[in-house]
């Protein structure tokens, strides 16, 4: 065997290996006690945004003055968080405090390539649907003109008196 012809099929190989590799990335969202509801569910669809793509997301609660006293509330508010996208990831670190920070880890249910080869499925399939919608609408408005030519009533001629002020004689 050709040693050279060995050596590019190896590297070939690998070139493949790494172009179907991917890199997980993680992720951060920083929230504080005492979160406004709209302004949690704004950061949950954010948390909910990146588990789709197949990212870790690490939620940091940040406490300052006389919140750092009761622990339990960011404790509270990221079990809540992590409970409304049980379906999308698992916690992969529990809740612990660091000094004035609380952080726990979300890992996704899906690995990286399935999430991004689903977000492709789904990009194809609405794209088809678009295609129809808009052949459908054509069709539709070149009915529509068909229709209008057909029952369009040719203009009746202008006379001269017609145009002039009918007060006024020729």
């Amino acid at each position: 065997m050709d040693y050279g012809k060995f050596k590019y099929e190896t590297a070939q190989k690998a070139r493949e290996s790494r172009r179907n590799q991917t890199n997980t990335i993680i992720k951060e969202m920083k929230l504080r006690p005492k979160i406004d509801q709209h302004d949690y569910d704004t950061k949950k669809g954010h948390v909910v945004r990146f588990l789709k793509a197949g990212d870790k997301v690490k939620i940091t609660i940040m406490f300052r003055g006389r919140e750092q006293h009761r622990p339990e509330l960011g404790y509270r508010l990221l079990q809540r968080l992590a409970g409304d996208v049980e379906e999308l990831g698992f916690i992969e670190s529990n809740a612990r405090q660091d000094g004035r920070n609380m952080t726990m880890v979300l890992g996704p249910l899906k690995k990286k390539s399935e999430a991004q080869a689903e977000v492709k499925a789904e990009k194809v399939k609405s794209m088809g649907e678009k295609a129809a919608e808009k052949e459908a609408e054509e069709a539709e408005v070149k009915a529509h003109r068909e229709a209008a030519a057909k029952v369009a009533t040719p203009k009746k001629p202008r006379r001269r008196s017609e145009n002039l002020d009918p007060d006024m004689e020729a």
